[in-house]
């Protein structure tokens, strides 16, 4: 009896080692067919040789998936259930546009900018997709240099220049005017400091604002 149990308990564990292969792969099958991919092109306009492709990397999601340049450029990145992703190109000197790509479950693919300054913003892209450079990455500000012009307009210059400019021209381009104009300015000018023209201020003013006191006339005492 126990030779048997063995013998049956035996047969049991081979089927299970045959037969578990098989359903290990069914199952790899499964999950495979829901699993999409996201493939496009990254172009830098002023390369001037192929050095940069080996420092560039294609992270999906802030680096959960990690993709890598081909000697054209080209990329693809697998294994991506059906979602939202965010596709950034990672380079230490340049800086490349980002996208979003949405996948469907039918395997529908969607792709459009990354805007985060406005996040109203839907510009659509091509798919697969062509990313370009911006702008080159800067890690440093530059100094700023010392310019006459930023003296010269320094407000405190100015209020010391501009009247000495003024009392330095404005005689010569007197000088330089017209005789008859001269003439003109100068009579307006006596005309101007004469008192005798001008009219009292507090007669004008009592011109306009007549005196409200009448003298009433005084009645004398008739004597009886």
């Amino acid at each position: 009896m126990r030779t048997q149990d063995f013998s049956i308990i035996l047969g049991i564990f081979n089927f299970i080692l045959v037969f578990s292969p098989i359903c290990g792969d069914d199952s790899i099958d499964t999950e495979g067919a829901d699993r999409f991919k996201i493939e496009g092109k990254v172009t830098l306009t002023d390369a001037r040789n192929s050095d940069w492709l080996g420092v560039t990397r294609v992270l999906v999601d802030g680096g959960d998936y990690i993709g890598y340049l081909r000697s054209d450029g080209s990329f693809v990145v697998n294994e991506l259930p059906s979602g939202s992703y965010v596709v950034e190109i990672s380079n230490p000197n340049y800086i490349f546009e980002s996208a979003r790509v949405d996948i469907s479950r039918k395997g529908m693919v969607r792709a459009r900018r990354v805007n985060y300054l406005q996040f109203s913003d839907k510009t659509s892209m091509s798919y697969p997709l062509d990313l370009k450079d911006r702008q080159k990455a800067k890690y440093f500000q530059t100094r700023e240099q010392w310019r006459i012009t930023d003296f010269l307009m320094n407000p405190m210059v100015l209020t010391m220049v501009l009247p000495l400019l003024l009392i330095m021209v404005l005689p010569k381009l007197m000088n330089a005017a017209d005789p008859e104009a001269q003439k003109e300015m100068q009579s307006q000018m006596k005309a101007f400091n004469d008192k005798s023209t001008v009219p009292d201020i507090s007669e004008m003013l009592a011109s306009w604002f007549p005196s409200t006191d009448t003298k009433k006339p005084k009645h004398k005492a008739k004597k009886k």
